[in-house]
């Protein structure tokens, strides 16, 4: 079956949302409730589903496509489409709706450092910092909330890796679309419906540190494996990435611990503190503001513990001025403090924004 049959068969009701360029995130509450994302702003749409059944049906077909199950032993589900782009589902009576799915359009052309700085995403300075980040094999951290733009800004941050490096990529799903030539992407398994045959991120990880990684990309850190990550990131393997849902670049590090802390390995919180502030010396946050746009509003800095506690310092941040009378935010990115990265950028031919 053709991907375009794939779709026209089993999700026919909202066929014209996943061809039309500006929605970029379609929302199925039921067979009867869909919205759509388009700009920034949800909308509700005509489009209905003939019945639970048909909803359902679309969902388990969409499972059986990646070879995944969705049944009331699984009732949850991540998944992509055909055409990548990525697909959770939720049935009842974990749903009180009926069948909920979300869908996360995959973007055909890649998101671009270009296609930022037109955005407003992202200003010349803010390029220049997170160049020269990843050209100096700074570990780095994508936080933000849901639907921020975390992946998107994941991927332009690893277009900036040399393309002589040997790049693998761990996901649940995958999303990343890196364009260098020596990239090994890796995916996730759920266990069979004998409980058998599942592969973590963890499992992932502890592979990829044997097969000669330059760098290592994980999608997205959701629990334990966040400490087999810093242990990564702690024995050599520097310039790794990954996203991680948060609300500041201080609060992404508290994420990154109480992760860790979900492994089942007992370690002393000063010592997982200590981990972290060593591992982790960017964290690259953004966000989706009140008038839709996404925004890297953050490139800050992890700085060594202080009496046992985290430090960050902002190296560029959004300002928002003020707001025009349709809605929109007025305002600009301004530098903050200077990188403690100053000397060994110089040294190496990289050129860092200047104040002033």
């Amino acid at each position: 079956m053709s991907d375009n049959s794939f779709l026209v068969l089993f999700l026919g009701p909202v066929r014209d949302y996943l061809a039309d360029e500006d929605v970029s995130e379609i929302l199925v509450n039921g067979p009867s409730a869909v919205y759509v994302e388009r700009k920034g702003r949800l909308e509700k749409t005509p489009a209905v589903f003939p019945s639970e059944a048909s909803l359902r049906a679309a969902a388990t077909n969409i499972a059986k496509s990646v070879g995944r199950m969705l049944d009331e032993a699984n009732p949850r589900l991540d998944a992509r489409l055909p055409d990548g782009s990525r697909v959770h589902a939720v049935i009842p009576p974990l749903s009180r709706v009926g069948t909920v799915i979300a869908i996360r359009k995959f973007k055909k052309d890649a998101l671009s450092i270009e296609k930022l700085l037109s955005f407003g995403s992202v200003s010349e300075d803010g390029v220049k910092l997170l160049r020269a980040m990843v050209r100096l094999h700074r570990n780095l951290i994508v936080s933000g909330a849901t639907s921020s733009g975390k992946t998107s800004v994941l991927n332009v941050l690893s277009s900036f890796i040399p393309a002589h490096e040997r790049i693998l990529v761990l996901e649940d799903a995958s999303e990343l679309q890196l364009q260098q030539e020596h990239v090994l992407p890796f995916e996730t398994r759920k266990a069979d419906k004998f409980g058998k045959g599942e592969v973590t991120i963890r499992d992932l990880l502890h592979s990829a540190l044997r097969l000669r990684p330059d760098r290592i990309v994980v999608g997205e850190i959701r629990g334990g494996e966040a400490l087999d990550l810093l242990q990564a990131l702690n024995t050599g393997h520097a310039g790794s990435m990954s996203t991680i849902h948060a609300n500041s670049p201080l609060d992404c590090l508290r994420r990154l611990e109480t992760c860790a802390l979900l492994s089942g390995i007992d370690i002393p919180l000063s010592a997982l503190r200590a981990q972290v502030a060593s591992a982790v010396q960017g964290v690259v946050h953004t966000a989706r503001l009140s008038d839709g746009s996404r925004k890297i509003v953050a490139v800050s800095e992890v700085l060594p513990l202080e009496n046992g506690e985290y430090r960050t310092s902002d190296l560029i941040r959004w300002r928002t001025d003020r707001i025009a009378p349709d809605g929109r935010l007025e305002g600009g990115f301004e530098l903050a403090n200077d990188p403690t990265f100053a000397d060994e950028a110089a040294l190496s031919g990289i050129e860092l924004p200047k104040k002033g």
